[in-house]
């Protein structure tokens, strides 16, 4: 595996491969990697000849409250983690190489990021996209993996994607989860014992919500309300909860297209999402 940190090292390896007819797989990463960044990686391996990963913690995707100095990082385990796994090229870039000083231009998605976490996030998915869209251009690879844990973030890059005419492939893979049940993430790292034992109502009631749509219902109301309810009573504070069309992210009133139940909510400082497909 080689590690680089700047952009020509990175344009030089990726001009090899294509030189050599092989394809490209890219796992964009913030890093403290875990097993549902590696389903990603797996993904990617499957798809394309050389895999590419990046570990890059983007400061503008984080509002000014949020945690961005503390979030979590261990380069050293990343870089073994990704070699055990196969990576090819691990791009470790500096803030410096990512932004220039006087750095203005902006890539922003309109119809999709004013839902779900645009609405108390509202600079988030302006520096997703922005930043995403600079990785696609520095490793321009054929197929891009992402988790489903981020459905909102999955879907905003895919209209990106197609809207900017970018030649990459977005493919998605499922939530990975803890033996208990809590979707995988960094910031599960800053969980109490209390905080995570309330956190699994989060999985247990979009279950039951699953559960209760195979049996029939399709009221949106008494769907999100079992969530809604199970977020109450272990005491976390609810950030939304909705049930969206998965084209749109239009609220529904009922189940009537392919939709998602969709859930954020602080468990202590915490913030943690997780979602269900519906329909």
């Amino acid at each position: 595996m080689n590690v680089v940190s700047t952009l020509e090292q990175v344009r030089e390896q990726i001009a090899a491969w294509r030189r050599q007819t092989l394809t490209i797989g890219f796992v964009p990463t913030m890093g403290y990697l875990h097993e549902g960044h590696l389903s990603l990686v797996d993904e990617a391996a499957r798809q394309a000849d050389r895999i590419v990963v990046s570990i890059y913690v983007n400061p503008t995707q984080f509002d000014p409250t949020e945690d961005l100095d503390v979030y979590p990082r261990d380069f050293d385990r990343d870089e073994r983690l990704c070699r055990e796994r196969g990576v090819a090229l691990l791009f470790y870039p500096s803030n410096e190489t990512m932004y220039t000083p006087d750095h203005s231009t902006w890539v922003q998605e309109e119809s999709l990021t004013g839902a779900l976490c645009g609405q108390s996030r509202p600079t988030h998915f302006r520096g997703v996209t922005t930043v995403v869209a600079k990785l696609f251009h520095i490793v321009q690879p054929d197929v891009a993996v992402f988790g489903r844990k981020d459905a909102q973030q999955a879907l905003v890059i895919q209209r990106m994607v197609r809207d900017l005419n970018i030649p990459v492939s977005i493919c998605t893979v499922p939530i990975v989860r803890e033996p208990d049940g809590l979707a995988m993430s960094s910031r599960n790292r800053y969980l109490t014992g209390d905080q995570r034992q309330r956190a699994l109502c989060l999985n247990r009631s979009l279950r039951e919500a699953v559960g209760l749509h195979a049996q029939g219902e399709r009221s949106a109301k008494c769907l999100v309300n079992i969530i809604r309810e199970a977020v109450r009573q272990a005491e976390g504070n609810l950030d939304y909860v909705e049930l969206v069309s998965r084209e749109t992210l239009h609220p529904l009133e009922m189940v009537n297209e392919p939709a998602l139940l969709a859930v954020a909510a602080h468990f202590g400082p915490t913030r943690l999402l997780d979602n269900a497909d519906l329909g």
